[in-house]
């Protein structure tokens, strides 16, 4: 068989339904291939690093690996911002890039490059994949593609890149597909820390302010329904980070809110003050627990994580639990479903009195429409969205502040990257996963630009993606960054920069679009996205912010995470 046909077979059989690339000389056997041998939808983008985000989506939502092809060169390079996104958020993903036939490969030549548009992709992509393979003879595919769909899957999901020269893909194989797919499945491990659950249930029964931090973790192992029996049996108020947003339905009465930087205000206060602290899935990075990582050890906290390294990393004299989530909620709901716990109303009181005290809606003095009440409005209208994606700044924090989200209904960003035009491409992934059923990306008008050439996407494939553009006319966050430190001084977010009309963008793509600019309007706008002309359609609404408005609460840098400005000022420039 020849190798290309082997791994579109291959593919095929790990049931992968669609692969996202940018066409390019190295990688024409592969995709004649899999138009030839499979029924995989090869979705055409119109940039790279818009395969690798829709690939990334596309992970998140499945638990498959995404799979994005790219050519040798400047298209493989154009991957990396996506593959690093996989690697930091926990993504599984396959990324396969076409190389220069062996002969053309520079080898051990004192040269720079040999073949045309040939790159070490291997050595660039290394640190942010769990592996990297080059394969230099057809017969080691099979076993590669076996070792990568493992590795990529297996323990803390990442990507994996496989980098293939193009008299490779013209090889043969003499090996099964089908069969080779089915090999390597992942198999049960056993559990080693009983000691520890009935340490946590006995502080379970005795403390006064348990909480759970639910970190992406929990979905990368879709361990959502695991998760809300562990709730039921303990009981106990929930915080999420920005990626674990939707891991808990917005009217749960358990639901504390979003912590972190940007958290709400009433869920900071409250994380900080309780007395024992479970951490699932979540690493205590500096955005989500402030610089001040003293201030979180004078408490129990249990954190439950499979990546050891992740542990008493940052917040030290933590309890380790290593272990598969949907491993850890099992053991301990299995073993202490009979126990009867409770959680003094006073805690819950406490916390009620003070998401009354600071609600989101009135942490802005803004004029014109204010973005966190839009969300709220969005989201309570867009019950028929599957997902909600936003992308990178002052947009992505009032959407993780504010949305609605139900149980049937999931939040995607760029996290660990924080990477700018992910949504856009993103949200074509997504909506694929989610047999093409509407999504909604929320972008500011700088993210925007990144990727706006995948509008054509969306059109050509006939994606219901409801875009949403909070076009605040600078770069914000950094905006309100130079307002903190460098006295008002907007050099590059403000100061030559610009953004388009996005309504007239939109409809010369064949896209209906509108904007609003007062709070008045925005209803109608929503429900017009929705109405029987647009319902199947992708649709634009442009939302136009004014320019001053900042992100709040947010964390004074330097202090406890219950410290957030404007009431309380940083110390210190924020480094990260």
């Amino acid at each position: 068989m020849k190798a290309s046909d082997y791994i579109a077979k291959f593919l095929e059989a790990k049931k992968i339904d669609f692969v996202f690339e940018l066409s390019g000389g190295m990688i024409t056997n592969l995709l004649d291939s899999l138009h030839l041998q499979t029924k995989i939808k090869i979705v055409t983008m119109h940039h790279e690093q818009g395969a690798s985000f829709a690939a990334d989506a596309y992970g998140r939502v499945t638990g498959k690996p995404g799979v994005a092809f790219a050519t040798s060169g400047p298209g493989a390079t154009n991957l990396i911002t996506g593959i690093g996104s996989c690697y930091f958020d926990s993504v599984p993903g396959i990324f396969i890039t076409g190389q220069v036939n062996r002969h053309e490969l520079k080898g051990n030549r004192n040269i720079r490059q040999l073949g045309f548009q040939e790159t070490d992709i291997i050595s660039v992509a290394t640190p942010l994949t769990k592996k990297c393979y080059q394969v230099k003879e057809a017969s080691e595919i099979p076993g590669i593609f076996m070792e990568a769909f493992k590795i990529a899957t297996e323990g803390r999901p990442g990507p994996v890149l496989i980098d293939i020269p193009m008299d490779v893909q013209r090889g043969n194989i003499d090996s099964d597909p089908v069969t080779d797919a089915l090999k390597n499945e992942h198999t049960q491990e056993a559990f080693g820390w009983k000691k520890e659950l009935n340490q946590l249930s006995s502080l379970l029964h005795s403390c006064k302010k348990p909480m759970l931090l639910v970190g992406r973790g929990v979905r990368s192992a879709f361990a959502i329904e695991e998760l809300n029996s562990f709730l039921q049996l303990t009981k106990i108020p929930v915080v999420t980070t920005l990626l674990a947003v939707d891991a808990i339905p917005f009217n749960h009465p358990q639901r504390t809110g979003f912590i972190g930087s940007y958290g709400n205000r009433w869920a900071n206060i409250s994380f900080g003050e309780c007395d024992l602290l479970i951490v699932v899935g979540s690493r205590l990075d500096i955005r989500q627990t402030g610089a001040d990582s003293k201030f979180f050890e004078n408490r129990d906290i249990f954190h439950i994580d499979c990546e050891e390294g992740e542990i008493n990393n940052r917040v030290k004299g933590c309890v380790p639990i290593v272990a598969d989530l949907k491993d850890f909620f099992k053991a301990f709901n299995q073993q202490f479903k009979t126990e009867n716990y409770s959680v003094k109303q006073e805690w819950f009181s406490y916390i009620d009195d003070l998401r009354n005290q600071w609600p989101d809606s009135k942490e802005l003095d803004t004029k014109g429409i204010n973005p966190n009440i839009f969300i709220h409005t969005l989201s309570k209208n867009s019950t028929k969205a599957k997902a909600f994606l936003a992308d990178v700044g002052s947009h992505q924090m009032w959407t993780a502040q504010s949305l609605e989200t139900n149980k049937d209904q999931v939040f995607l960003t760029s996290a660990g990257m924080g990477a700018m035009g992910f949504a856009l491409p993103a949200a074509i992934g997504a909506c694929l996963a989610l047999n093409n059923e509407p999504v909604i990306p929320v972008i500011g008008d700088g993210c925007m630009q990144l990727n706006i050439q995948e509008l054509q996407t969306i059109v050509r494939n006939k994606l219901p993606i409801k875009i949403i553009v909070l076009n605040n006319q600078n770069l914000g966050m950094i905006r309100q960054f130079q307002d903190s430190y460098f006295e008002g001084r907007y050099q590059s977010t403000w100061w030559g920069y610009s953004a388009p009309d996005f309504e007239k963008i939109a409809i010369a793509y064949g896209i209906n679009a509108k904007t609003i600019s007062t709070t008045e309007e925005t209803e109608a706008a929503i429900k017009w996205m929705w109405n029987e002309e647009n319902n199947n359609q992708p649709v634009l609404l442009q939302v136009m912010i004014d320019p001053h408005t900042n992100s709040y609460p947010k964390i004074a840098f330097g202090k406890p995470i219950t410290e957030m400005e404007p009431f309380s000022k940083p110390i210190e420039m924020e480094g990260t």
